[in-house]
């Protein structure tokens, strides 16, 4: 089936955020994506619809640490013809069909020859899996098992019309200045094909979190959302910031956060800075049912964030998270494994998130000798001492308790069990009334 972009039909109703990221994950699907070339620059622009990015272009062959930026690859074309002439593997149905990186060939061979060359999933024999080969030169392609049982004794006609050739590697990057120097980091792969969940999705919530976040005024930290080919780019981009990687104080690996799977959070490599308990907390309240995996260096870019060179507080916060769902890297991974809710459901975490970075700091209660009348100062809701106080008149009075100087907000809605948006809603309410001031100290 050939890959098609779906787009809603026109409806009376203005469409939700889901649904606007769902057409942009739909606009962005049929495009063949790599870790370098013409697929790569074409997402970034389309990016840069929605957001101003700004384009970065690495030359071949430069030294990025241990690694260095490898050929630019394009393909326009490619196909396998069976003995009749008709083409059982096409590229144009379907980008995964290729090898990703796959060298130019054209010629006629025999199926023994061929099957060295065939990728397919015996466990799903009617999806099409995804391969690559980016720092060995070869071909081959990919087809459902169901496909190549089908195929017969004879001679076949490959053809694979792609370059690889010096270029450059291609990264995207929107910045948002806010009060502090300090950032907040959101990184997003976007060098795989005709995948949804993985990460078309991420690049659409990373997207609309940044449009989200440029309206918003006041913005204690600063912002830095980066559009990178996965483990090259981030490679790249580290070896090319050095100078201020101090500056990021949390930070998050966007991926898989668009199917209807639980939430999953992967810790950063220490393993209890303020980005991991900020998401187990808001992920505690929001969404019951979550996984937490410890640090691991293994999966996506966190683990480039994380090397012991940078050792940076970064986490990465998914939905289904990567190989633990059937549909990872295959054909399966399409229009109908996403959908506008789950999209919708990710961006509220992500924002809820942010908010707690945002507002958690530390207070220093001005009148610590036993508690303050707050009936007087008009803060107390309920009448007298009843047996049911309200949540926030019970937020009013850990925030007085644990306001020490040494409790941050954060710290006080973990204790209390409550959401952190209560916690700081009290703190606020404190701070009106002079009962609380917030430390110079910080945290």
């Amino acid at each position: 089936m050939a890959i098609e972009a779906k787009f809603y039909e026109p409806a009376s109703e203005p469409l939700t955020c889901g649904e606007k990221m769902y057409e942009m994950v739909a606009a962005l699907y049929p495009i063949c994506r790599s870790i370098t070339g013409e697929g790569l620059r074409a997402t970034l622009n389309k990016i840069g619809d929605y957001i101003p990015l700004h384009l970065s272009e690495v030359a071949t062959g430069t030294e990025v640490f241990d690694w260095e930026i490898p050929k630019e690859w394009n393909i326009r074309d490619a196909f396998v013809k069976n003995p009749r002439g008709e083409k059982i593997i096409d590229f144009k149905k379907s980008n995964l069909h290729v090898l990703n990186y796959s060298i130019p060939i054209h010629e006629k061979m025999s199926l023994e020859a061929l099957t060295p060359h065939l990728f397919t999933l015996k466990d799903h024999p009617d999806w099409i899996p995804y391969r690559t080969s980016y720092y060995k030169e070869t071909w081959g392609f990919c087809l459902s098992h169901n496909d190549y049982l089908r195929l017969e004794d004879g001679e076949y006609e490959v053809m694979i019309d792609s370059t690889l050739e010096n270029g450059h590697l291609t990264y995207g990057e929107y910045y948002l200045r806010g009060m502090l120097p300090e950032e907040i980091l959101f990184s997003c792969h976007v060098c795989h094909p005709s995948l949804c969940n993985d990460n078309l999705s991420g690049i659409a919530l990373t997207t609309f979190l940044a449009k989200a976040l440029s309206r918003t005024e006041n913005r204690k930290y600063s912002y830095r959302f980066l559009f990178i080919p996965g483990t090259i780019g981030s490679i790249c981009w580290l070896s090319r910031n050095e100078n201020i990687v101090q500056n990021i104080r949390h930070g998050l690996v966007v991926v898989c956060v668009g199917d209807g799977g639980h939430f999953s959070y992967k810790k950063s490599r220490k393993g209890n800075e303020e980005i991991d308990r900020a998401a187990l907390h808001i992920l505690q309240h929001m969404a019951p049912g979550f996984e937490c995996t410890e640090f691991s260096p293994y999966g996506y870019d966190e683990r480039q964030y994380c090397s012991p060179g940078f050792n940076l507080s970064v986490g990465s916060l998914s939905r289904s998270s990567h190989g633990r769902y059937p549909q990872y890297h295959t054909s399966a991974d399409n229009l109908d494994l996403v959908k506008p809710k789950y999209l919708e459901q990710s961006l509220d975490i992500y924002q809820a998130l942010v908010s707690v970075l945002e507002n958690n700091a530390v207070y220093v209660n001005q009148q610590p000798k036993c508690e303050p009348r707050l009936g007087k100062r008009g803060l107390y809701r309920s009448v007298g001492a009843t047996s049911s106080q309200t949540e926030h008149d019970m937020a009013l009075l850990w925030v007085l308790n644990l306001s020490d100087g040494a409790n941050s907000l954060l710290d006080i809605a973990e204790r209390s069990g409550m959401h952190f948006k209560t916690i700081a809603s009290a703190a606020q309410a404190l701070k009106g009334c002079g009962l609380i001031v917030e430390s110079t100290i910080g945290f």
